[in-house]
C-alpha cells in the first residue's frame, strides 16, 4: 500500500524510530488500515486542506509491542489505528490546528499535549465520545 490518504503515506503512518532501533514490527492489519483510513479522511485531510501547509505525523499506528516500548497508554487508540499525533512545528501553529479541529470535525478524543507540543486526535466509525482536554 502506498498511501493511507492524499497526504499520508503508509510509511509515515507506521514509522517509529523506536520500532526501528528495537527491531519491532509495526505492521497494521487490514482492520487497522480501515480505521486509519477513516481517521485520515475524517480528521487529517480536512485539516490539511484548511491549513494548506504540511503537517507532521508524530505517531499513528502502534503495534501493542511498540506501544509498550514507548510507554503508551494500555488503552491507546494508536494500537487500534484510531488515533494520530500531529504537529505543525510550533506551539502557536498547533494551537490553531487544535482550535480548528475542535470546531470542524467529529472526534472521540482531541488532546492538547503538553501546552500544544503536539495534538492528539482520534475518531471512531461509531461511538465517539467528543472528549476534549489537555495533558500537562
Amino acid at each position: 500500500m502506498k498511501n493511507i490518504s492524499k497526504h499520508i503515506t503508509y510509511l509515515e503512518s507506521t514509522f517509529s524510530a523506536k520500532a526501528l532501533s528495537s527491531k519491532v514490527d509495526n505492521i497494521p492489519s487490514e482492520e487497522h488500515l480501515v480505521r486509519m483510513i477513516y481517521v485520515a479522511e475524517q480528521c487529517f485531510e480536512p485539516l490539511r486542506v484548511w491549513y494548506n501547509k504540511p503537517i507532521k505525523i508524530n505517531s499513528f499506528y502502534r503495534s501493542p509491542v511498540l506501544n509498550k516500548l514507548v510507554k503508551g497508554s494500555k488503552t491507546s487508540g494508536h494500537v487500534l489505528g484510531n488515533s494520530i499525533d500531529i504537529t505543525a512545528g510550533s506551539k502557536k501553529e498547533n494551537e490553531k490546528l487544535f482550535n480548528w479541529l475542535k470546531e470542524n470535525v467529529k472526534y472521540d478524543q482531541l488532546i492538547n499535549e503538553y501546552d500544544f507540543t503536539w495534538i492528539h486526535i482520534s475518531t471512531k466509525i461509531r461511538g465517539n465520545r467528543n472528549m476534549c482536554f489537555k495533558i500537562v
